[in-house]
């Protein structure tokens, strides 16, 4: 395989759209020539069956595409829901709850500085958190769950980070106390 159909086969794999040859020859700086030769090239090495992928000719462009021998396996992986990454009021929320369980709302509230209905609720939804219980006020407890130890490989809560262990050096805590200050400035602002 050239160099020229391994690039190309790259941008293929990149592109979330079909790419035309003019477009991967001014992409490669080769001629539409030399692109439509690596494409044969390409064609020829996925034909051959020993790769997972197809080349696929579609809307006036090229795509690499799944096997069709795989798409019983491709159907069961991407049938498996996705979720999102935490938002950073998610990640602050998810871990109060973890170090200091049992909590309730308004103790996350009150030490993130913010309001957290939002954030609790997603990570209820989602199966990190859960509640466990009420206050002798009314206000709901919170507890991690089982799946957010799966997900975060913890054998158990004593496995969480120790942040007693958590040593920084001067310039390190003089840049984290500069961060949580600028944080809460720019959060009492209306």
């Amino acid at each position: 395989m050239s160099d020229l159909t391994r690039t190309i086969e790259a941008l293929l794999f990149l592109s979330p759209q079909p790419v035309n040859a003019r477009d991967l020859a001014e992409a490669t700086e080769a001629t539409e020539g030399q692109v439509e030769e690596a494409i044969a090239l390409l064609r020829e090495d996925l034909a051959e069956g020993k790769r997972g992928l197809v080349l696929r000719e579609v809307a006036g462009g090229f795509a690499l595409a799944s096997d069709p021998a795989s798409e019983a396996a491709a159907r069961r992986l991407l049938a498996k829901p996705r979720t999102p990454p935490l938002t950073q009021a998610q990640a602050e929320t998810l871990a109060i709850v973890a170090y200091l369980q049992p909590v309730t709302r308004p103790e996350v509230a009150r030490i993130r500085g913010v309001t957290s209905e939002s954030a609790v609720q997603t990570l209820a939804e989602r199966g990190l958190i859960e509640e466990s219980g009420r206050s002798q006020f009314g206000a709901a407890i919170f507890k991690t769950t089982e799946l957010f130890e799966r997900l975060f490989g913890l054998a158990g809560l004593d496995a969480l980070p120790n942040p007693s262990k958590f040593d920084p050096t001067p310039e390190d805590e003089r840049e984290l106390r500069e961060r949580l200050l600028k944080a809460g400035e720019q959060r009492s602002e209306p």
